[in-house]
């Protein structure tokens, strides 16, 4: 079969991007066809490039909204699909999803949606939460099936009338593994630890480094990785607390696998998430994880066995959690090992690639009975 992906950004290296290239390598491999739509010109075309995937920028697909350029966008992407004449559309992110749909719908097209996170979560300012999910409303028939990257999201999605029950499908992401070398070793010390995460309002770098500064009495220190918006801000943060030598902001990293070799604790601080794929990759390399409890982390956590959930903007439990892990080093390693274990029973590659693709076949045997 063939299948065209749309999401919109190039411009950097997210759980998306990463999520639809290696989807579309190991479909690929299988013998399918796979074409990537997505705007603006950035490092991930490099990417798909070095991998031998097929791609079309969309100028006008933008992540800010602009209706005349949004319009341009649909029309675009529809001319685009009606050469390609794919099998499936498959699209990501909700500014792509929206409109993706919208032109594979237009076309007859059979369409998959898959929501990495929704733009209702809770933890979204309430107003953006209601035009999203007003939008979502709309836009849901134009999709056969809409994936959900976690339970939490498809049980969001129904209380907010968002798609049929019928209609949406939780499938958890899947990571690639790696080679032993690129397993951490959780219980040196004195502990580093790592988040990966861009400098965008929806992470909270703020109450880690606010639970950090209670922790100044022990040794340590805090990698956090990533570009973005926010990060001289969140630099300037760090030297109010007077935590710039305990805090490093090394930029975007492509050798994440080798980040996380060389950590023994992964942070994540998030106002809200889907389920993110960097704890997947952290608890792949036998990493211990504190996460904030947002969106499906706690389907991939569990507290107090493979590391720590805590509430949103809990500063005092956050630093409670990160004391205890870095005052001992058993309880990292026991943790880390806890959740490499749990990677490789739920969270594989192999299993998503699996369930996804069951999807997409199933989605198009019904097309061919109707």
């Amino acid at each position: 079969m063939h299948i065209v992906y749309v999401l919109t950004r190039s411009d950097t290296r997210g759980g998306v991007q990463v999520h639809v290239r290696d989807l579309c390598r190991a479909l690929m491999a299988l013998g399918h066809r796979c074409t990537v739509l997505m705007g603006g010109r950035g490092i991930f075309l490099d990417e798909l490039a070095e991998c031998g995937i097929p791609y079309v920028v969309i100028p006008s697909l933008k992540r800010s909204i602009s209706p005349f350029k949004d319009l341009e966008a649909v029309l675009k992407i529809r001319k685009v699909l009606k050469d390609l004449r794919p099998d499936l559309v498959s699209t990501h992110t909700s500014k792509a999803g929206v409109l993706g749909r919208l032109a594979a719908r237009s076309l007859g097209i059979p369409v998959v949606f898959t929501a990495h996170g929704w733009a209702f979560t809770e933890g979204v300012p309430a107003a953006s939460r209601w035009i999203y999910r007003l939008l979502e409303r709309i836009v849901a028939p134009c999709a056969r099936k809409i994936i959900t990257v976690s339970e939490f999201d498809r049980e969001i999605a129904l209380k907010g009338k968002v798609g049929r029950s019928s209609q949406l499908i939780a499938i958890h992401n899947g990571m690639p593994d790696v080679s032993v070398e690129h397993h951490a070793k959780p219980e040196l010390q004195p502990p580093r630890m790592v988040m990966l995460a861009r400098f965008e309002p929806q992470k909270d770098h703020k109450t880690l480094f606010l639970a950090l500064s209670k922790l100044r009495h022990m040794e340590w220190h805090m990698e956090c990785v990533g570009d973005g918006p926010l990060l001289e801000e969140t630099k300037k943060l760090a030297y109010r607390l007077g935590l710039e030598e305990r805090i490093s902001f090394p930029g975007f990293r492509g050798d994440i696998e080798a980040v996380l070799a060389q950590s023994q604790i992964y942070v994540l601080i998030s106002h809200w998430e889907g389920l993110p794929r960097s704890i997947l990759e952290a608890m792949r390399a036998g990493l211990p994880v504190v996460a904030s409890r947002v969106g499906g982390v706690e389907e991939a956590v569990e507290d107090g066995v493979t590391g720590y959930v805590v509430d949103r903007r809990d500063v005092d439990a956050l630093a409670q959690r990160l004391e205890r892990l870095i005052a001992d080093p058993r309880l990292r390693a026991s943790m880390g090992r806890a959740g490499r274990a749990r990677y490789e029973t739920h969270f594989t590659f192999e299993r998503m690639l699996k369930e996804t693709l069951e999807l997409y076949q199933q989605v198009l045997e019904e097309e061919r009975r109707n």
